[in-house]
């Protein structure tokens, strides 16, 4: 006899799986693979998201690594949505728990074996312009904003990352959104560590300069 209460669960515990796998795919690495014989990895920066991608392989294929690493976060919160039960603290801890699934999967993609992931900026977009759009726009003007200001990609995603939790606090007011949003704001300022020594020692690239191979 089917039970439909079991079966929801089961897709409710195997959504955060499959929202990892999602997020494990280096889009970066599968276009520059396909397009050119270049391995990002080994070039630029070294890092397989879309900033990296565009300086090494041009604008087309960094948009359209950026496009990939946005749907990878906002698809499986977005698919989580259709699944929600009743209880809100549920559906918060439960979207979130999503939500950061993707994200990590971005950052320590199964593909590449846990190594050589992505800085999480677009695939935590791609989340919240779903889970919280308001606090996801605050964050995009605040890219814009600083991106503009210093013509640094690395300050203007910075700044996103310091305002995403205020503008979820503000939007939401939910423990668990918020924890999420924290969570990823903390491993974006982890990731963008050189980054931030670069900046502090004024040798970080501005957006328009190609940045030599190491």
């Amino acid at each position: 006899m089917f039970d439909a209460g079991r079966h929801h669960l089961i897709i409710l515990l195997g959504l955060p799986v499959l929202a990892f796998l999602l997020g494990s795919i280096p889009w970066g690495v599968v276009f520059t693979r396909i397009f050119t014989p270049i391995d990002i990895r080994s070039q630029g920066s070294g890092n397989i998201g879309a900033t990296n991608v565009s300086r090494v392989a041009g604008s087309t294929l960094g948009i359209l690594t950026f496009i990939g690493d946005v749907l990878k976060g906002a698809v499986p919160v977005y698919v989580a949505m259709i699944f929600l039960q009743e209880d809100r603290w549920t559906n918060d801890f439960f979207l979130s728990a999503v939500a950061l699934s993707a994200f990590l999967g971005h950052i320590y993609p199964l593909f590449l074996k846990f190594k050589s992931g992505g800085k999480g900026v677009a695939t935590a977009a791609g989340c919240f312009v779903v889970l919280d759009p308001p606090a996801c726009l605050s964050a995009l003007l605040a890219f814009m904003l600083f991106l503009f200001l210093s013509r640094r990609v690395s300050v203007g995603s910075l700044s996103a990352a310091a305002v995403l939790p205020i503008g979820v606090w503000f939007s939401t007011h939910s423990v668990e959104i918020i924890a999420g949003a924290g969570i990823m704001s903390v491993l974006i300022f982890i990731r963008h560590a050189d980054n931030i020594q670069r900046l502090i020692s004024g040798i970080e690239p501005q957006f328009s300069q190609k940045k030599d191979p190491p």
